[in-house]
């Protein structure tokens, strides 16, 4: 990683130890380096203690960039993270789907308004504190997202969603690090989060209750817009300004088998996600998953893990990266698949069609959840060719 002579980097900090180093060896490879905060939602999404801890976040990243000597500012993009992440995240699981957040946060916050704010200001590259690595393909004339080289901390595939211009622009200095080398350089560095703990929660519902936040903003009718001022998390609020209420999908209804016997009851459709095992609340000789959901008939479909498998899947909203629309359009592409995060890339055939493709995979694997991204690998597995949504 080299500036090639002095480039300015913006550099996304969040006040963690990754975005920390990554800052620190940017600033090491010659580029001249200002960091950014964003600042993605007030206390009128988790109350005043979202609020406290945003802004002791902010306090680590400037400390970091004192010690540095860099400049550092925070950006507000409060509306533009509850238009795009909070509402669509809500609406999809009232339409029976189960978002990927973080991926919507990749494209429309971090390299989506972050790169736009970026070139206003004639910075020449964003650089984060992700783990993957980018490399431009001479051959092919295309940027390429490429896998970080130690797997356990890849996020390539919450990256996938990256536009060629974002690839263009963009900077990953930790790709080639361990989490552990990672925190050895912020040690040595001396900065005050070198230890400090990773978030594995969805940053506005960090009590991991879904079903509580989509009551809560949809009842209060928390638009994009709304100020600090509006009611916060657990407080009333005196209109309805819901924009469809909880109401209509949070009906109980049947919880059926795949051949239609009524096993019991579900207590809304919105607090289930396909592949669930517990928390379904029906006794049977052996477990039970969520294999389907009927939006039609407000109906929960279960049945035993191998009813649970498949070895197709469709997705659309395609979105190509190291893989040209052209090369892929109308034939089989050989890929390793990835259906979600945790998942290992299972190889697969992939066709595409405008913005559609269709997958079969090798073997099955557990039916994934509607809405989740489906990240497509090359043949090696090192190489994103491409993102989609699972419809």
């Amino acid at each position: 990683m080299s500036a090639g002579g002095t480039q300015k980097a913006m550099i996304a900090m969040s006040g963690g130890v990754d975005s920390s180093v990554a800052a620190l060896l940017a600033i090491e490879a010659g580029f001249d380096a200002t960091g950014v905060t964003c600042k993605m939602f007030g206390s009128n999404v988790l109350g005043d203690d979202a609020l406290e801890a945003f802004m002791d976040e902010v306090d680590d990243a400037k400390r970091v960039c004192r010690s540095l000597g860099i400049e550092h500012f925070v950006f507000n993009y409060k509306d533009v993270f509850e238009r795009c992440v909070i509402r669509k995240f809500v609406d999809s699981y009232l339409r029976g789907e189960t978002p990927n957040p973080c991926v919507d946060c990749n494209r429309h916050v971090k390299f989506g308004a972050l790169q736009r704010r970026r070139s206003e200001l004639g910075f020449d590259v964003l650089a984060t504190g992700h783990y993957a690595q980018v490399a431009f393909d001479e051959t092919a004339g295309r940027w390429t997202l490429l896998r970080a080289r130690h797997v356990e901390k890849d996020q390539s595939y919450m990256l996938c969603r990256l536009s060629q211009d974002d690839l263009a622009h963009s900077l990953f200095p930790l790709g080639a690090l361990s989490k552990d080398e990672v925190r050895d350089l912020a040690m040595r560095a001396g900065f005050g989060n070198a230890r400090k703990r990773e978030s594995q929660d969805i940053c506005f519902i960090p009590d991991g209750d879904y079903a509580g936040f989509i009551e809560w903003w949809t009842d209060r009718g928390m638009d994009a817009g709304h100020n600090g001022d509006e009611p916060r998390r657990g407080e009333g609020h005196e209109d309805d300004l819901g924009n469809r209420g909880v109401a209509e999908t949070a009906q109980r209804g049947p919880i059926e088998s795949a051949d239609g016997k009524v096993l019991g009851q579900h207590d809304g459709l919105f607090r289930y996600t396909v592949g669930q095992r517990k928390g379904i609340g029906i006794a049977a000789g052996k477990p039970l998953y969520v294999i389907g959901k009927d939006s039609a008939r407000n109906a929960l479909v279960v049945g035993a893990k191998e009813q649970l498998l498949t070895k197709s899947v469709t997705a659309d909203e395609v979105n190509f990266v190291s893989l040209a629309p052209e090369e892929a359009e109308g034939r089989g592409v050989p890929v390793l698949a990835k259906a979600s995060y945790r998942q290992a890339p299972r190889p697969a055939t992939a066709r595409f069609s405008g913005d559609h493709v269709v997958l079969e995979l090798d073997e099955p694997i557990p039916r994934p959840a509607p809405g989740q991204t489906l990240a497509l690998y090359d043949a090696t597995g090192q190489a994103v060719l491409a993102g989609a949504t699972i419809r």
